[in-house]
């Protein structure tokens, strides 16, 4: 939503502890103020002229940990993973112009990944706006569409309610992103400060309990399904349910299958756990889903990587459809049974109809689990080295997993690497897994997984990187070298932009235009990410053979007192397998190129 708020008068319920009552003040400092009371306690930001008078009570603040990026855009995929991994409001600030539109790849990632987010800028003061002046921008007209409000605040008086209002919204209903445009004759202007302030956001009023009736409907329809699958979205995190998904699975006895976004929502270790689904899910994750009856489906929204050519996606599949956004219910696939409301306590109303009423009428999935085994015996996950000598990325993400352990978090930048780290990291706990998933933002993972580190600082923490990748965001590691802030990065270097390379591969007929970077192997590095790691003050480390990944981790893993830094030199051959090439059915999944399991398809049937 970006329409049509206003700030008025309710309770917002944000204030950990009260003010004075009334105490004159500037915009600036009730900024400060305001995120002081709303408990904020980190932030991450870059200074500038639009901005600056707001910086300089932040110096004086002793609650608000600031760190200083090196790009905006850091601090705002910094601020996406501080609230990924903590469920709280992620806070950045920047100045106005340029450093507001660098925060907008950030702003724009976290819409389509629903994470909360507030992000704070500087504007040129009121009457230059509309002149051209200079670092002038209409950031708020350029955010309208990528957040759920955007405000612009010219009257320091209104900074308290309109902060509480961009909280509010931003962590309630479906989380996403607020930007806060303040101009700066609003930030060095006097105003009357109290809390807390009365906010009431006009027309925003998210729902959370479900219609009792459609929850009844839908215990029904899961009584009398034969194959019923669980399909869970990012959803099912951002509303902390994964206990509530783990009652209803064992309930049910369905199988389970985690988007990306999902991934440790529901533990890789339960034995129903068929893995991801859709482009490059796991064969017994898209047969299941193929094959089903109904699909039960919490937090997720259809779609294309998930659903593949949509009028040949699950054929015979009825639906549930549970989601906080009554805009995501229907739009793709339509819902036989729509239930809009917060996980948290749709499902525990639907176990307890389950557990009860219904309990003697769940069926028996006996048979549907001797198809599903039978599929998961036949197509497990796996990988065939290349013959080019190189080391092979998926054994390095599965020493990776198995050396440092579930209770570690993983970032993840986007390509094959991602893919890679979806399928070979073991998972077993919500929010301990992020990627960019909806917006396949490269440059994601090493500012993401410093502000996962700030905020879960005595937690391992692997930022798991592409050379490409890589190279767009890696100047954070200063910020991490000189604020103390230790990550571990596992560079895949394929010297390759791999993900697009693998597309050349399988249908430009090897024609690799423009997607060869030069990272790796041999001595004609461009650059040396050994050294570079070294001049931004981390720990480095090269792997080249898969006899010695195991070693170099380990001592990656004993090192915790600065950033750390491995340049895994892997084969650009390795391909991510399985695929669903683009625009097909998902009955034609790939396990190697030119192979596909047999789901029963008639003779000729594409």
């Amino acid at each position: 939503m970006t329409t049509g708020f206003s700030i008025n008068s309710a309770g917002s319920g944000q204030a950990e502890e009260k003010a004075p009552a009334t105490e004159r003040m500037t915009g600036s400092q009730a900024i400060i103020r305001t995120l002081e009371l709303l408990g904020v306690t980190d932030v991450f930001g870059l200074p500038g002229g639009a901005i600056l008078p707001t910086y300089d009570p932040l110096m004086d603040s002793s609650k608000i940990n600031h760190i200083l990026v090196r790009h905006e855009q850091g601090a705002g995929h910094a601020a996406q993973g501080y609230a990924t991994s903590t469920g709280k409001v992620g806070v950045c600030i920047a100045t106005s112009g340029p450093g507001a539109t660098n925060l907008i790849t950030a702003i724009a990632d976290a819409n389509m990944d629903s994470v909360p987010l507030v992000a704070i800028t500087g504007q040129v003061s009121t009457k230059l706006l509309g002149t051209d002046a200079f670092q002038e921008a209409d950031v708020v007209g350029m955010t309208m569409p990528i957040t759920k409000h955007s405000f612009m605040i010219s009257d320091p008086q209104d900074i308290p309610r309109a902060l509480s209002a961009a909280f509010h919204i931003a962590s309630t209903g479906r989380p996403g992103p607020v930007l806060v445009d303040i101009t700066k004759d609003a930030q060095v202007g006097m105003m009357e400060f109290n809390w807390p302030p009365k906010v009431e956001v006009r027309g925003y009023t998210p729902v959370t309990r479900g219609h009792s009736k459609q929850i009844r409907e839908a215990a029904k329809l899961i009584s009398e399904s034969k194959r019923p699958v669980l399909y869970v979205g990012g959803g099912i995190i951002r509303s902390g349910a994964s206990e509530e998904l783990a009652k209803l699975a064992e309930i049910t006895g369905a199988p389970v299958v985690t988007t990306l976004n999902a991934r440790g929502a529901f533990p890789d270790s339960n034995p129903q756990n068929l893995g991801m689904p859709g482009m490059h899910g796991t064969v017994p994750a898209v047969f299941a889903m193929q094959k089903s009856d109904l699909l039960i489906t919490l937090g997720a929204r259809f779609d294309d990587r998930v659903t593949g050519k949509l009028d040949s996606f699950a054929p015979e599949a009825k639906v549930i459809h549970i989601d906080v956004d009554p805009a995501e219910i229907s739009k793709i696939r339509f819902a036989d049974v729509p239930i809009v409301g917060d996980l948290r306590y749709v499902l525990p109303e639907l176990n307890e109809l389950l557990s009860t009423e219904f309990a003697n009428k769940l069926p028996d999935l006996g048979q549907w689990w001797v198809e599903l085994d039978t599929i998961k015996n036949d197509y497990p996950l796996g990988y065939t080295k290349t013959d080019d000598g190189l080391g092979s990325p998926q054994h390095v993400l599965e020493r990776l997993s198995a050396l440092t352990g579930p209770d570690a978090f993983y970032v993840t930048g986007v390509g094959q690497h991602q893919m890679w780290g979806a399928h070979f990291i073991g998972q077993e706990k919500p929010r301990h897994f992020l990627s960019s998933a909806g917006l396949g933002t490269m440059g994601y993972c090493v500012p993401a997984a410093m502000g996962v580190k700030v905020a879960n600082p005595d937690s391992i923490v692997w930022a798991i990187d592409g050379d490409g990748c890589f190279q767009m965001t890696n100047q954070e590691l200063a910020t991490c070298a000189q604020n103390n802030i230790p990550i571990k990065v596992a560079v895949v270097n394929n010297s390759s932009l791999g993900m697009v390379r693998q597309w050349q591969a399988l249908f430009y007929d090897g024609r690799y235009s423009n997607t060869h970077l030069r990272t790796g192997h041999g001595t004609d590095r461009i650059p040396d990410f050994v050294k570079l790691g070294d001049a931004y003050g981390c720990a480095t480390f090269r792997c080249e053979r898969d006899e010695d990944v195991d070693e170099v981790i380990k001592q990656a893993l004993a090192i915790n007192d600065r950033p750390v830094v491995i340049d895994f030199t892997v084969s650009p051959d390795a391909m991510v397998w399985p695929m669903v090439p683009a625009g097909v059915s998902n009955d034609l999944i790939q396990i190697a190129k030119n192979t596909s399991p047999d789901f029963g398809r008639e003779e000729g049937e594409n």
